[in-house]
């Protein structure tokens, strides 16, 4: 999947509260609550980035369409968090692993074979019911 080119734009508390639908003390409550974390203007004004936008977006999906509560979005938003993270342990380990692969030498009697042919198995289990 292809990510679009983030911009560095900041919106202002009210421009995304009129853009959403929302009132600014909403916006607020999810800063309090620890959902959402705008950066701040040396005048301690709000600013959302359109990361900021996008997590907004998740929050009033799970709010208004789904009907989740704040506790429930919270939990939901650590989780896609910790996910994330783990799919990008998993990238690097793959990475890793395919390097480490590709830097080991070939043993004579594969040197011929131009790739590795993968194998499957299947593992049939069988069940018996006993009768008593």
């Amino acid at each position: 999947m292809a990510r679009r080119e983030k911009s560095k734009a900041a919106y202002m508390i009210s421009s995304v509260a009129e853009q959403y639908g929302i009132h600014p003390q909403t916006l607020r409550l999810y800063e309090r609550e620890g959902l959402l974390k705008p950066s701040r203007s040396d005048g301690n004004t709000r600013l959302y980035t359109d990361e900021d936008l996008e997590r907004l977006e998740v929050i009033l999906h799970l709010t208004r369409d789904l009907g989740v509560n704040l506790a429930g979005v919270e939990i939901i938003l650590n989780m896609r968090s910790r996910m994330e993270a783990m799919q990008q342990q998993m990238e690097d380990f793959v990475r890793g692993l395919n390097m480490e692969l590709a830097n080991r030498p070939m043993p004579e009697s594969t040197a011929s074979v131009n790739s590795l042919i993968p194998v499957a198995r299947t593992i049939i289990i069988e069940t018996t019911r006993r009768r008593g």
